[in-house]
């Protein structure tokens, strides 16, 4: 009779031990836990209007961190990935308020999809570490915003270039387009992820890269295509940017580098490669834009705000370390 019992109850025992396993399990709880904590030390929290203010805020960082999902996966890293953004804003206002806002647009896909491909090119043609590429990038592509802006902003009209500002009814909230954008791109995102041989071959090229080149997966390229996309989601992003503040500032997002890094890992992606999601990398992103709105309101000084987020990130890296080791024993 015992026997049979402890056999009832492995099959159940088995299946929580697999949800528990789930990288999505742990910031799924870290979110739920974090927006009952604050609609319980606030009054405003749990608000329509600041619940749609949370999802619009995340929605420029939220569409980058989809490109920083996609190069952390490959086991590499992209701190540019912000600072081409910021350019493509400048570019939009420029081009598109001289030669008109598809000119505007079509120019900015080509000069971001371009510093893409360069980023890709030196990391897999040159075999160069991704974290020097994309930091001298991020370097030479400030600079040349700079100077591109003049060190001017520039505010941009309402019409094409501001669409993704316009609002839209979602169940009970009021959300920009520029959030549907983001959504809709997370499910493409996880299409591709888990439903296609491109996405394992992105998976395979991080988590195993020499089983990868055994079985004829052709690295190089995968790795040129990942950050082109990058590149092309940047542009994406700068557009997004613009619905919600009509101008653009060449001083802007200077921190989304490490914002988006902050939301792939705290998503449960980890930084070795090979493992994670994009649904993880929403509830990250989620994560720090509750813990920044529900700190704003609770009235904590945006330093110790820094501190939490810090916090988290370091307490996400060392649980991934964990995970591993004990996935190797």
């Amino acid at each position: 009779m015992e026997s049979a019992t402890i056999r009832a109850r492995t099959p159940g025992a088995t299946s929580w031990d697999h949800l528990l396993r789930n990288p999505l399990v742990g910031p799924l709880v870290a979110l739920a836990v974090a927006v009952v904590v604050f609609s319980l030390v606030t009054d405003t929290f749990l608000r329509p209007g600041n619940l749609a203010l949370v999802l619009q805020q995340s929605a420029v960082i939220g569409i980058l961190a989809v490109a920083q999902t996609l190069v952390i996966l490959t086991a590499g890293i992209d701190l540019s990935i912000g600072a081409v953004a910021v350019l493509g804003t400048i570019v939009l206002a420029k081009v598109g308020g001289t030669e008109g806002a598809a000119v505007g647009l079509l120019v900015t896909v080509v000069v971001l999809a371009l510093i893409g491909l360069l980023n890709g090119v030196l990391v897999a043609g040159l075999h160069l570490p991704p974290f020097i590429v994309t930091l001298g990038m991020f370097t030479a592509v400030f600079a040349a915003t700079q100077l591109y802006a003049g060190s001017a902003t520039y505010p941009v009209d309402p019409g094409l270039l501001t669409w993704f500002g316009t609002k839209v009814q979602l169940g009970g909230l009021v959300i920009s387009t520029g959030v549907l954008a983001m959504l809709v791109l997370y499910l493409v995102a996880w299409f591709v992820l888990t439903q296609t041989a491109a996405g394992r071959h992105l998976y395979a090229v991080g988590g195993a890269p020499e089983a990868a080149r055994l079985t004829g997966i052709r690295s190089g390229r995968v790795l040129v295509l990942v950050y082109l996309t990058a590149g092309l989601i940047a542009a994406l992003a700068a557009w997004a940017a613009l619905g919600r503040i009509p101008n653009a500032d060449p001083n802007a997002y200077q921190n989304a580098n490490l914002e988006t890094i902050t939301a792939v890992v705290i998503g449960g992606t980890s930084l070795f490669g090979g493992r994670g999601s994009v649904m993880g990398t929403l509830v990250g992103t989620l994560i720090v834009a509750v813990l920044r709105n529900g700190l704003t309101q609770a009235g904590v000084d945006n330093l110790y705000q820094n501190i939490a987020t810090g916090a988290l990130v370091i307490a996400a890296v060392a649980l991934d370390q964990v995970s591993r080791r004990r996935a190797q024993t």
